[in-house]
């Protein structure tokens, strides 16, 4: 009996160690894949503004300043609000921290967004500047390119969907590369801007449901 717990227990502790091996190798391919995502971003910054100014029309310009118009944080926030309001008025206590943490998500990134524009104070593509990073500026939008703030934070607040509920996080995914496309055919941002800002969006996301998921697991297995 002894020596069978002892086999069972090193198929465990075996398995247990391969899954923590796969998990750091899809980590580092992860980051491998993030870090050459930003590299190209940066190397077709000037191409891909290029591309945009030539391919402008009128009508999908009003379109696309209309959704970076309702794609701004306050629209998300009152979104996220309204949302938890609606879970919490049903009684569902899943659903209500599940919009919670879409909005923690949501301020984190983009608190984390605005204190990098000001800190780097890059000028907007449609700007012409003697240099493109201009350092500390508190004021002036025309300087606080990087990174897109609409983008930052609809990732973060869809990343959230997405890891809480797959099949309507991907439903709903469009809506932030809707943004980010927009960002980058009315000449707001660079490319880089919004791939970091995504990557930003992710990263807040991530760390917050880590937190939020075993809090939810908590009070499932208490209410059970």
């Amino acid at each position: 009996m002894r020596v069978a717990d002892f086999t069972s227990g090193l198929k465990i502790a075996s398995s247990k160690s391969f899954v923590k091996r796969a998990a750091v190798f899809y980590w580092l391919i992860g980051i491998v894949i993030v870090v050459l995502a930003i590299v190209a971003a940066f190397y077709l910054d000037n191409a891909t503004r290029d591309f945009m100014a030539r391919h402008q029309n009128r009508g999908v310009r009003a379109f696309m300043e209309n959704v970076s118009r309702f794609g701004d944080w306050p629209e998300h926030f009152l979104l996220g609000v309204c949302l938890a309001l609606a879970a919490w008025w049903r009684g569902s206590k899943k659903w209500t921290r599940i919009f919670l943490a879409m909005l923690i998500a949501l301020a984190i990134a983009g608190l984390l967004g605005r204190a990098i524009k000001v800190t780097t104070g890059r000028a907007r593509p449609s700007v012409k500047a003697e240099h493109m990073w201009n350092g500390p500026r508190v004021s002036g939008s025309k300087y606080h390119s990087f990174p897109s703030g609409h983008v930052d934070a609809s990732v973060g607040f869809f990343g959230v969907l997405l890891l809480a509920r797959r099949r309507i996080g991907l439903a709903c995914l469009p809506i932030p590369i809707l943004i980010g496309f927009s960002r980058l055919y009315l000449g707001a941002h660079y490319l880089s801007d919004v791939v970091c800002a995504a990557v930003l969006g992710v990263l807040s996301a991530l760390v917050v449901w880590h937190f939020a998921s075993r809090q939810i697991e908590r009070t499932n297995a208490h209410s059970v």
